[in-house]
């Protein structure tokens, strides 16, 4: 299939890479990598090297380092290229911009300088790990990466003890030992779980289980490649009171069926306990 190589309208693009497998990239993605008019990346090395699996030619053009420690100056020179009536392709190291990504920033003031901001959606390792963990998607919270103390690390993890919905984090293999144990000390050893590492790679792997039969599994090993740690919601979250409330403004408006599932979703509890606890409300007077 012929890329769509040509002029690309002033503004910044942002461009999501393959987490892994270099084929994992969309042909926008690459259209806009071989027409814009100023290559920005969080690695230049990393974007060089895709750009020459895939045959696109730099074409004099030079690839602009914006990552973590880059400051207001580099910012202000893509924007001054972008008022310029310039294109301006931002990629991630690998993923998708903006998804703990240092892109953020950028973004930012180029929204606030009422410029153009659009974005060819591609890879993500949070995605991706959600979708062959095998836990609950209809509601998911990415909270990035742990942090690296374990004073803090274990005051993340515990506010998000309760939080109805997949919780999804990154992690280093360098840290995943300890994260997985202040893990099971704010969720308890039973908390469903998956480890999701290597993702579209060749050594991909994914170990479900509770977290301390996850534990166990790699007690042993050293895990090596980026970590997508994936864990269930708290099923015992929601007192009968909140369940009853919840019940009763949905029943307000919704059907019973309906209202069952809404609230089922909502607080991440079986539908068989909701389902009960609404016949018990609709016989009450």
């Amino acid at each position: 299939m012929k890329l769509q190589i040509g002029p690309l309208p002033a503004g910044l693009y942002l461009v999501a890479t393959p987490i892994g497998t270099a084929r994992d990239i969309t042909l926008r993605a690459l259209d806009i990598l071989g027409s814009a008019d100023v290559l920005a990346a969080e690695d230049t090395r990393t974007l060089r090297r895709l750009m020459d699996i895939h045959g696109l030619d730099l074409g004099g053009r030079k690839i602009v380092a914006y990552h973590d420690h880059s400051d207001q100056a580099a910012r202000d020179r893509i924007l001054a290229a972008i008022s310029d009536g310039k294109s301006v392709a931002y990629a991630s190291e690998a993923g998708t911009p903006m998804i703990a990504d240092p892109g953020f920033a950028l973004v930012r003031d180029v929204n606030s300088h009422g410029l153009p901001v659009t974005s060819a959606p591609g890879p993500s390792a949070v995605i991706t790990a959600l979708t062959i963990a095998g836990l609950p998607t209809d509601r998911f919270l990415f909270a990035g990466f742990a942090p690296n103390t374990q004073a803090a690390r274990r005051n993340f993890y515990r506010e998000f003890a309760n939080v109805p919905a997949t919780l999804a984090v990154y992690e280093s293999p360098k840290r995943v030992h300890k994260s997985l144990a202040d893990m099971e000390l704010a969720y308890g050893a039973d908390r469903q779980m998956a480890l999701c590492r290597e993702l579209t790679k060749k050594f991909e792997e994914v170990i479900r289980g509770p977290i301390d039969q996850v534990r166990a599994q790699i007690a042993d090993r050293t895990l090596k490649g980026e970590i997508v740690l994936c864990v269930d919601r708290n099923r015992e979250t929601a007192s009968a009171e909140t369940l009853d409330e919840a019940l009763n403004t949905a029943m307000a408006t919704l059907s019973l069926k309906d209202a069952v599932s809404a609230v089922s979703d909502a607080l991440g509890l079986p539908r068989r306990q909701v389902y009960q606890a609404a016949l018990k409300l609709a016989k009450s007077p």
